[in-house]
């Protein structure tokens, strides 16, 4: 009997890709056993399962690092994704390690973030029970929130990776390992470009001894640190040492210049504010949530309930749902008058 499509990708895979590689065809499984598509391998599938849920377009309405930017041309969370998925892509693609997975990772990894970016996160850490972590959140989202409650069903290896994307344990996978080091190269190169066209910085206030070995712009700075992890990764994903430690050292400059910069947090203090009001008034009362949030309020207690909902809004959803709860109808119709 011909194989499907699906079977001869799967050979394909044995056939050319790194001993290194995560195989399709060897996951260890999804959390409910299922049939497996004629054409798609299971990485492929949750690629497609997660580029097609609800909370992956909701990415392109949350902030990535400026609150509420004038003008179109600062990142998104989404966009921050999509450049993650296209480094990592590249990486995984030079060491002969599986893409696919590779991508489903990356276009998962950030689908649990708050609206506000960090600094929503630290407003829900502040008051969730249990506290709050973006890259858990994230695996809660694939796996009891999308659809409805029932979650995308991904496998080990896609899970494994978005929960370990960033702090903590290293995934289990040099696919999830990849993305890991794909987010940090996209966000502190993506940030001195925000920064810039912000007024924040310029390229020439990077220290110079950092720029000498990362080089003098975005795109020989994402060269390097790409070339350096394919020519130095073997039986792990690393950077050579002496781009790593520029690398950290380019991380505490953008700490100290931009992540940390009055004139680029000065409206954190009010998203704190209105996430945490959020929270309080969800928390407080079942009936205040979305019905399929009073189920999770039932069995996983209400305040995780108010965190998963809050967690999933937009920005520009979560100011309305303030503005509806907390700013008087007349003032809105008094400015309507003059």
């Amino acid at each position: 009997m011909m194989n499907t499509i699906r079977e001869n990708a799967c050979l394909r895979e044995k056939e050319t890709l790194s001993p290194m590689a995560a195989l399709a065809c060897e996951s260890k499984g999804r959390l409910v056993p299922e049939e497996e598509c004629p054409i798609r391998t299971a990485f492929q599938r949750d690629r497609d399962r997660i580029i097609h849920c609800s909370s992956f377009r909701r990415l392109k309405h949350k902030t990535q690092v400026f609150l509420s930017p004038e003008g179109d041309h600062y990142r998104t969370r989404l966009t921050h994704t999509l450049e993650v998925s296209q480094i990592a892509r590249t990486i995984a693609g030079a060491l002969n390690l599986n893409c696919d997975l590779t991508e489903a990772i990356a276009l998962g990894h950030d689908l649990g973030h708050t609206p506000f970016g960090h600094a929503g996160e630290r407003a829900l850490n502040d008051v969730c029970p249990g506290g709050f972590k973006h890259y858990a959140q994230s695996l809660r989202v694939v796996d009891f929130l999308e659809k409805g409650g029932k979650g995308l069903n991904l496998t080990y290896e896609v899970r494994n990776g978005i929960e370990r994307h960033t702090n903590g344990e290293q995934a289990a996978t040099l696919e999830g390992r990849i993305v890991r080091l794909a987010d940090r190269i996209a966000y502190i190169n993506h940030d001195i470009d925000d920064a810039t066209i912000a007024g924040i910085m310029s390229e020439d206030d990077i220290p110079l001894a950092i720029r000498h070995v990362l080089g003098m712009s975005k795109s020989a700075r994402i060269n390097t640190l790409v070339l350096s992890c394919i020519n130095n990764s073997d039986d792990d994903i690393r950077l050579e040492k002496g781009i790593q430690q520029a690398f950290d050292e380019l991380h505490s400059f953008m700490f100290a210049k931009v992540y940390t910069n009055p004139a680029c947090k000065s409206e954190e203090k009010k998203a704190v504010e209105l996430v945490q009001r959020l929270y309080y008034h969800f928390a407080k009362k079942a009936e205040n949530l979305p019905p399929q949030f009073k189920e999770i309020a039932e069995r996983d207690g209400i305040g995780v309930a108010a965190c998963d909902f809050i967690a999933g809004m937009t920005d520009r959803y979560a100011v309305r749902v303030f503005d509806e709860l907390y700013i008087p109808k007349a003032w809105s119709e008094i400015n309507n008058i003059f």
